[in-house]
């Protein structure tokens, strides 16, 4: 029953089965108890113990009491369980799991969900590999109607950067993962596979209910507080290969280790964001910023370390408006230049194909056959050791050593398959950019939004540093020699 049904007078009496039902917090129930009898209205239980008497009052609270105690045991008691559990290895099952993965029959371990995997390893490849910003990625993924954690097609940027920070997501080699395990679990870890963790206790969440005067009289709200526990409280719980190459996962996340919040609560798309445009002085990316003067929000770029810690002497802010016109006439005008542009293109496609020494193909067959070995020459070991032809020592001698090549091995193949996913990355991009400054030229250039320009920006790996005096000196796959504009500043 709401507060106000109460508060209007029309009620004489709330009636629960339980007492616990009202709260299991005594002061709780004081406080509903006297609020409720300002508007002449009692609180019954049907196991109510007592009476309007002292002697019938002090039998109730002991009964609040209790039921406070019993659901601080119960709390106690699940808490411990779900300790043992993680201990133990298993998952610690919550309503849904991680993106990409499935609950086995039992709820207590991951499965890869292959459908919803191809999802997460195109999201760390336009991240880490094709550097594009994280609402660059929502837009890419909304266009192309992949399904969200929430089962929608509509996409947020925090579940996106949550993906790109989770260790789920992140290959672990056998010695990366026996350091974070306890010894009975470590034992039952294959060598030469690779594994994503799953951190279990990593937060503490502390709710309190605080009371606020409203118009209606005061309203009862509960708010939650989540804390980060010491690292060493963390438990580590493995999950299966999730297959996303970990150059990409590095690359994924120093590209928005830095990332601020955009400051216009969305009402604008900073096309030079995401590390395009950089302070000539620091390098730090430049950060955006609005104010409200008079009916009016303007907008500017300016140096981020200079905001946050005052330590550069990039003082001035940039109007986004005139940097964002000086930059697309640049662009716009290279765009009209396709010859050109092809070059440039043509030359940063051999420059990543040169990084593929020899013959790739032949590469991989190389240490796919070393795995083979490596996988063969275990086998023969542990059977020798299983003959006493060998000692336990010497087994494990000899298995560390296999394991480094294997280690080895899939980081090369792993290396091999990004670059090789690079190479036709860029290719394809080539065309598709190529195939849109065809159509540019005729007269298609002004109807581009800002986040059809940012994502040219990236492919054209456009980096501009921006000084003090507003001098923009230009970069990109257009040529190796920069170009530097000019630009009146204005400043706050």
């Amino acid at each position: 029953m709401h507060r106000s049904v109460v508060a209007a007078g029309d009620v004489s009496a709330v009636l629960v089965q339980e007492r616990d039902r009202f709260s299991r917090v005594p002061a709780y129930n004081y406080l509903l108890k006297q609020e409720f009898e300002e508007y002449g209205c009692k609180l019954r239980a049907l196991n109510d113990r007592g009476d309007d008497t002292p002697e019938g009052q002090l039998t109730d609270d002991i009964l609040d009491t209790l039921a406070k105690f019993e659901r601080a045991k119960v709390a106690e008691r699940t808490r411990r369980g779900k300790l043992r559990k993680a201990r133990e290895g298993k998952i610690v099952a919550t309503v849904s799991p991680d993106y990409g993965f499935d609950y086995n029959d039992a709820r207590d371990s991951y499965l890869v969900n292959e459908e919803a995997m191809r999802v997460v390893r195109r999201i760390f490849y336009m991240v880490g590999v094709e550097n594009r910003s994280l609402y660059g990625v929502r837009k890419a993924l909304e266009d192309e109607g992949a399904t969200a954690p929430s089962g929608r097609q509509t996409w947020n940027v925090p579940c996106i950067r949550n993906i790109v920070n989770d260790d789920v997501y992140k290959r672990h080699s056998y010695k990366e993962v026996v350091q974070l395990l306890p010894p009975e679990v470590a034992t039952r870890v294959e060598p030469g596979e690779l594994y994503g963790v799953f951190w279990f206790n990593r937060t503490r969440r502390t709710i309190k209910q605080v009371t606020e005067t409203s118009p209606n009289g005061k309203v009862y709200k509960r708010k939650t507080k989540t804390s980060h526990k010491p690292r060493e409280e963390w438990i580590a719980i493995l999950v299966p290969d999730p297959s996303v190459p970990r150059e990409w996962v590095d690359a994924a996340r120093a590209a928005i280790k830095d990332n601020v919040r955009v400051s216009s609560a969305g009402s604008k798309f900073w096309e030079l964001s995401g590390g395009i445009m950089r302070c000539a002085l620091c390098n730090r990316r430049m950060s955006s910023n609005s104010v409200v003067r008079g009916a009016r929000r303007h907008f500017y770029y300016r140096c981020s370390k200079r905001w946050q810690d005052g330590t550069c002497a990039h003082k001035k802010s940039h109007r986004a408006d005139e940097l964002e016109r000086l930059v697309w006439n640049f662009v716009s005008g290279l765009l009209k230049e396709p010859e050109r542009l092809r070059e440039g293109l043509e030359e940063m496609i051999e420059r990543e194909r040169d990084g593929l020494l020899g013959d790739p193909n032949q590469e991989s067959k190389t240490w796919e056959n070393k795995l083979a070995e490596v996988n063969r020459k275990r086998a023969h070991f542990q059977d020798m050791a299983a003959e006493g032809l060998v000692t336990f020592g010497e087994l494990r001698d000899k298995l560390a050593a296999l394991e480094e090549t294997h280690e080895t091995a899939q980081q090369k193949l792993a290396l091999l398959e990004g670059r090789w996913e690079r190479l036709a990355e860029l290719e394809r991009d080539r065309e598709i950019l190529m195939e849109r400054c065809s159509g540019m030229v005729a007269g298609t250039l002004d109807t581009l939004t800002p986040e059809e320009r940012h994502r040219i920006y990236k492919l054209l790996k456009l980096r501009m540093n921006l000084d003090a005096n507003g001098a923009l000196e230009v970069s990109g796959t257009f040529g190796d020699d920069p170009l530097v504009c000019g630009l009146e500043t204005i400043s706050q």
